[in-house]
């Protein structure tokens, strides 16, 4: 693919560094803009451009196209202004679709929560198996990065990635489906379009669905024709599938069913049950994600990536038979959190330290229909850990699996992560 006017990159993270890298490679002459809303624009040969000047720049003709990151929104009105004018709006993703789709196996793995996971597992698996298979998206290497080096690609996408995906997968797979990522997407009702995007749409690909994605109305509708859908596992595999889970370090049933969903995934890409077995075995749990650690007698979790309250229930529902001190709350999202406070008690949390923003609603809330369990409502991570250290009798387990995202506090729900694990080897080691 090639350009014949400068491009500007909207975002100045890892897939704009793999794009303005591709453009060198490809087109070392081709000029090249970046734009960013906030943080430094560190991305080599690249000329700045301010937010504010887009609108005149988008006028003058500077770019013909424009290279979005993820994280920055689609429904940003300079992107309208743009496309009214005639500047092409495109990806990462979509300029690997363009330059290396052919001839290649593609699979496209999305959902709420679970699809790194589901994603890592595919690719283990088939790489078990013998499949000359790659990894890319959220989790792996950049789209572009990934380039032609396999057979087989596993893309992990988030919705910000589906919303405009305009190259078909061969097996498109969903985990499941629940409110996130309003304030990217608008509304709700536009996360959930967008996510499904990724299956509704015209076209002979295989699809395959999540033990929670399965009875949802809204994704049987996006998969129009159910002679899509790949052949359930087999008795036979499904023990097989269940024994190997019980014996690796996949932690709770949340993540069995991600087992289960890679196996049939990898199944439709010409797996075999051994490839399957190994692959399960082989599985690692991905940083920040139940990412389990033992400091003196205390076990403590870091499931920082856990930015839904139904993160947050499978975390809690991984530890069974403990005494749990919950650290929960983050960046406001407008999700709901009454029913994850009606489970707390039965899932075994004695002790909930709450953060700002949205750890006000879940004290409240928790208050309501849990009055046994202490609450500490903290100004920050650092805080709740300390008060956490005065009641280390009331729990044996801490998990931090907030519910929300980190950016109110936090650069990214690494940070958050890193400093909860290092702040609990200085508390309770």
């Amino acid at each position: 693919m090639r350009f014949d006017a400068p491009v500007l990159l909207y975002g100045a993270g890892r897939e704009a560094a793999s794009t303005r890298a591709f453009l060198k490679a490809t087109q070392p002459e081709l000029k090249v803009f970046v734009t960013v809303d906030s943080g430094t624009a560190d991305i080599a040969d690249a000329e700045q451009i301010a937010p504010a000047e887009l609108p005149s720049a988008i006028a003058e003709r500077r770019f013909g196209t424009i290279v979005k990151s993820p994280g920055v929104s689609l429904y940003k009105p300079v992107f309208e202004t743009a496309r009214n004018a005639g500047v092409a709006i495109t990806s990462n993703l979509n300029l690997w679709g363009a330059t290396y789709r052919h001839g290649r196996t593609v699979i496209a793995i999305t959902g709420t929560k679970g699809k790194s996971t589901t994603a890592t597992l595919t690719h283990l698996i088939l790489a078990r198996s013998g499949i000359d298979t790659g990894l890319a998206g959220n989790v792996g290497l950049a789209p572009l990065d990934i380039a032609d080096k396999h057979a087989v690609v596993v893309f992990e996408l988030s919705s910000y990635q589906t919303a405009d995906m305009n190259f078909l997968p061969d097996i498109a797979a969903l985990t499941n489906l629940y409110p996130e990522h309003v304030d990217w997407h608008g509304s709700v009702e536009r996360y959930y379009a967008d996510k499904l995007h990724l299956v509704d749409r015209d076209g002979s690909f295989a699809v395959a669905l999540g033990a929670a994605a399965r009875g949802n109305a809204l994704v049987a509708h996006a998969v129009r024709d159910h002679r899509r859908l790949l052949r359930d596992l087999t008795p036979e595999e499904e023990r097989a599938i269940e024994h190997a889970a019980s014996h690796s370090r996949l932690r709770g049933a949340h993540n069995l069913d991600n087992a289960r969903l890679a196996a049939q995934i990898a199944l439709g890409a010409g797996a075999t049950l051994d490839g399957i077995l190994q692959g399960i075995a082989a599985f690692r749990p991905l940083p920040h994600r139940l990412e389990e650690h033992v400091f003196g007698t205390m076990t403590v979790v870091n499931d920082s990536i856990s930015t839904t309250p139904e993160a947050t229930k499978a975390a809690l529902a991984a530890y069974p038979a403990r005494r749990i001190a919950l650290i929960a709350g983050g960046h406001e999202r407008q999700q709901d959190y009454a029913e994850l406070a009606t489970l707390l008690a039965q899932r075994g949390v004695t002790t909930l330290a709450t953060l700002p923003v949205t750890g006000a609603r879940l004290a409240a809330a928790c208050r309501e229909v849990a009055p046994d369990i202490e609450i500490i409502e903290a100004p920050d991570l650092d805080a709740a850990l300390t008060q956490l250290a005065q009641r280390r009798s009331r729990f044996d387990t801490i998990i931090l699996s907030p519910g929300a995202p980190s950016y109110n506090q936090f650069k990214n729900f690494e940070e958050r992560g890193a400093l909860f694990v290092q702040r609990c080897k200085e508390l309770f080691s």
